[in-house]
């Protein structure tokens, strides 16, 4: 059987943890490694629904995209919302993994995913930044509308609509300020999960067109693309692993 180290391990050669940021808190962060997994379930967030989900599928282990604790946490009172969260996990011995900034910039992770996603070809780029191609030139609207599409998810232009655009810049998430180095890549438009107002007044001053997707809508492609190669890798086949994705709307509430 695997347990929540191998699914860790499998993860490491993917997308390495110690390349996670210095702020980044990444890793095995509920459980225990020897832990036998009887299914996995991923998500980009951990909230209410996720779990409810998870426990509905049989799964007890958690993979996420954005890891929980970020600041440290003195108290585990249920009145705190993450707190809450956590005591839950513990209480049906669910494990929790999250990979984020080391699979933002990972080879297949979660930049390359959403180049994947939006269609675009001969994608280059190194780091967090990722460069590519549209099949064929079109304006910016029609480019937000088809990111729309292909996301499912609105997103809203900064620039010139009547722009047109060939290759297409992007960093996931909160990488707006990311856009100069793709715009010297030769980026017209890039694509990210939020922009402030002053960054898309400067990107548009210099002639590249900002398109915010949302948060979720721009990373969710690559915590899923983890889940799709984890489904063919051969242990995961060996042992018949069920692995699951979470179908929950991120802003769903539910009061408990």
């Amino acid at each position: 059987m695997l347990t929540v180290q191998q699914i860790y391990d499998f993860i490491h050669e993917r997308a390495p943890f110690d390349t996670q940021l210095a702020f980044d808190n990444s890793g095995l962060l509920v459980g225990r490694p020897d832990t036998v997994v009887t299914g996995v379930h991923f998500a980009l967030d951990v909230t209410d629904q996720v779990i409810d989900e998870a426990i509905a599928k049989g799964a007890n282990l958690i993979v996420t995209h954005h890891p929980m604790m970020f600041s440290a946490i003195k108290r585990l009172v249920e009145t705190n919302y993450e707190a809450r969260l956590l005591c839950r996990l513990i209480r049906a011995d669910i494990s929790l993994i999250a990979a984020h900034t080391n699979l933002d910039q990972a080879p297949g992770g979660v930049n390359d995913a959403l180049a994947a996603a939006i269609g675009l070809h001969n994608v280059t780029g190194e780091g967090f930044v990722r460069v590519g191609e549209l099949p064929e030139e079109m304006t910016a609207a029609a480019l937000a509308e088809h990111i729309s599409r292909q996301l499912g998810d609105s997103v809203r232009l900064m620039g010139d609509g009547a722009a047109m655009i060939r290759r297409v810049g992007m960093c996931s998430g909160s990488g707006a300020d990311e856009w100069p180095g793709a715009a010297a890549m030769g980026a017209q438009a890039f694509l990210t999960g939020e922009v402030k107002h002053h960054i898309a007044l400067e990107a548009a001053a210099n002639g590249v067109v900002m398109l915010e997707a949302g948060h979720h809508a721009t990373e969710e492609p690559g915590i899923f693309a983890l889940a799709d190669a984890l489904q063919i890798w051969p242990d995961a086949v060996q042992y018949n692993l069920r692995v699951s994705k979470s179908g929950a709307h991120p802003y769903q509430t539910t009061v408990r």
